[in-house]
């Protein structure tokens, strides 16, 4: 392993027999303290819609750096075509490419399957980092099922940015509505990471129409089209 701002690299092995250097957060320290971003889900594959919230999160909500919380399985979404962890792993590295943010398989080192238990053992991790949780708005017309779900809500502030087709449903749904006198007004969404929670904003970005079922499916670009083949 070697020394990184923030953690830690580890270099795993991939089916494919290639090498590649994954982050892990450092252990906690008693001066550490970080505003982090945590961008939870499948990346099967990460595609440059997820980069594009990562991007727009970092700079709109002040935060010193974003993890990318590539989940082990998702208990909502079936085996079958999820590709394993260390291709996601890989994927989500290669759209994470940017100073401030990491790709990590947390998740996984910690035993966990459900956000909300996901979320309580890193706040126990990293005491002193103030978190927030970002999704998109379709992730918050389907968390009513999600485990526990409320207790994401109490846990740590949530941004929500828009999804083309999904906003007007996530904000009329029923997570929106429950904490509705908890929502933070976009024009003060830099401090929400110091909003006691709940809390939660909603962002209305730019729209990004890439899916990963649709590159799954051969019917949208590649996910690493934005990005040069690098030499």
């Amino acid at each position: 392993m070697d020394a990184a701002a923030g953690g830690v690299f580890q270099t795993d092995s991939l089916p494919t027999g290639d090498a590649l250097i994954f982050w892990h957060p450092r252990p906690p320290s008693s001066f550490a303290r970080r505003t982090v971003g945590l961008l939870g889900g499948s990346f099967n594959p990460a595609h440059d819609g997820h980069r594009h919230v990562a991007l727009t999160a970092l700079a709109g909500l002040g935060l010193d750096e974003i993890w990318w919380l590539v989940s082990p399985q998702n208990p909502l979404k079936a085996d079958d075509g999820m590709m394993p962890l260390a291709d996601r792993l890989a994927s989500a590295a290669r759209m994470a490419r940017h100073p401030a943010m990491r790709a990590t398989g947390l998740e996984a080192g910690l035993g966990t399957a459900y956000t909300a238990d996901t979320l309580e053992k890193i706040k126990a991790l990293y005491p002193r980092n103030s978190f927030v949780w970002i999704m998109g708005a379709d992730n918050l017309v389907q968390i009513p099922a999600w485990k526990n779900w409320p207790k994401i809500f109490h846990s740590i502030p949530v941004a929500v940015f828009a999804r083309p087709s999904y906003s007007a449903r996530a904000l009329s749904g029923a997570a929106a509505q429950r904490f509705a006198r908890r929502r933070v007004p976009e024009n003060r969404a830099r401090r929400l990471a110091q909003c006691a929670p709940p809390a939660w904003t909603f962002i209305h970005c730019r729209l990004h129409d890439a899916s990963a079922s649709a590159i799954r499916a051969g019917t949208a670009a590649s996910p690493e089209a934005a990005f040069p083949a690098e030499t």
